[in-house]
């Protein structure tokens, strides 16, 4: 068998997240027929993550086998590819790699961004999430600081999972300002499931002073989900990078 990359974009307005799922359209679910149809053969991929109902993807990798290794030209396979799928996804490459190499288990990171916006957007309404009302972002950038100290991030965990560990290795979480709104960056090697939509929803009561950072704190060191804020809507979150050694 040979192994092939994707590298990709996807809108999530209209799909159930990335991952199969019974009696729900799924960004997988999707190209993985397209993928069939024109290499004439069932194609299972796997993706680097899972992203959840609504989240959108500006960059994400998955892998595929396939016994031919003359796949034709994989430039043309592009191409037929995106004449395909419908307009919300859009495929960048696919490329062959090392038989041992993994979408999923071979990534080092895994980047998010949350997008806010203070005016009322327009164009950009379904990418970002409308928020009334003064952020204390210093505040915020400090409650930052404190999550880059622990790893167990149950309080921010979607109850119920299949995952064997709440352990994640955060390497930055910053919020940036703009003119227009702010930005929240993280990244780590691991992400859970709604993790970091809970964050941001923790850390906006922190910003508007309905909470403070010793609660903040709290949240993380309880394990317990109903401590930690409401969740920040789903639109407004991207996964905009991937990385392997």
């Amino acid at each position: 068998m040979n192994r092939y990359f994707v590298e990709l974009s996807y809108d999530g307005t209209g799909y159930h997240g990335w991952q199969i799922q019974p009696n729900a359209i799924t960004v997988q679910e999707t190209i993985e027929k397209a993928f069939s149809t024109l290499l004439r053969t069932d194609i299972s991929l796997t993706g680097a993550g899972r992203t959840d109902t609504g989240v959108h993807a500006s960059y994400f990798v998955a892998h595929f086998d396939h016994e031919r290794e003359d796949i034709d030209s994989l430039e043309n396979l592009v191409f037929k590819l995106n004449g395909i799928l419908p307009d919300d996804i859009a495929i960048h490459a696919v490329s062959g790699v090392e038989e041992q190499m993994h979408a999923r288990f071979s990534a080092t990171y895994r980047e998010y961004i949350y997008v806010i916006r203070k005016t009322k957007p327009l164009f950009n309404r379904p990418y970002c999430y409308y928020f009334h009302g003064d952020l204390d972002v210093e505040q915020m950038n400090l409650a930052c600081e404190i999550l880059k100290e622990y790893t167990d991030f149950t309080s921010f965990s979607k109850l119920h999972t299949d995952v064997k560990t709440n352990d994640c290795r955060i390497m930055e979480a910053v919020w940036s300002e703009h003119d227009d709104g702010v930005d929240f960056t993280i990244r780590a090697d691991r992400f859970l499931r709604n993790m970091v939509r809970s964050i941001v929803g923790t850390m906006l009561d922190v910003g508007t002073g309905k909470s403070d950072l010793d609660a903040f704190r709290s949240v993380i060191e309880s394990k317990d989900r109903s401590m930690a804020g409401t969740s920040a809507p789903a639109k407004g979150l991207f996964l905009v990078d991937v990385g392997y050694e």
